[in-house]
Order: C-alpha cells, then structure tokens, then sequence
C-alpha cells in the first residue's frame, strides 16, 4: 500500500509529479511552470536522453548584459602603454 503522506512531501520537496500521457502521445504542463519559466513564447527545448525526457524553457539572451564589464585582472588603468604592459604581464 502507498503512504500518500510520504508520497505528498516528495512531491512537495523535489517537484516531481506523476503524469499520464493521452493516445497521442502528449502530457499536461503544471500550469504554475508554463506561467513561470515559459511565458510568452511558448517554446520548450525537449532533450531526448536514453531512458528520460528533459524539457526546458527557451528563453532570449541578453547578451548585452556584460558588455561593459571585462574582467581583465588588473586595476585602473591611467595610461594605455602602462595597461598593455601590465595585461601582458598577467597573461603570461
């Protein structure tokens, strides 16, 4: 016999969920997660594995976002000879 109790508390804590797939050979989203991770553009990836099935949301990159931001490992740099000098430096 099954103890939905334990059963409720995997559920809640690792968001695992028991789905039928119909004839056709589709399943129901959680409507929770389709509102959450896929939003608008109602794209998934679906990753064939051997014995799995890994879906996740497309989403757009904004790859912008570090455009201002190099990481180059030294400090402030006053005058570009003094920069190259030191960025060769670190880079050996």
């Amino acid at each position: 016999m099954v103890d939905w109790s334990v059963l409720w508390w995997v559920v809640v804590e690792t968001g695992v969920e028991v789905k039928k797939v119909d004839s056709q050979g589709r399943l129901i989203l959680p409507a929770d997660w389709r509102e959450a991770e896929v939003g608008e553009s109602r794209e998934l990836y679906v990753v064939k594995r051997k014995g799995y099935l890994k879906i996740v949301a497309k989403r757009r990159v904004d790859l912008t976002e570090d455009f201002d931001r190099v990481e180059l490992g030294v400090g402030v740099v006053g005058r570009w000879k003094d920069f190259e000098k030191r960025f060769c430096e670190v880079g050996e």
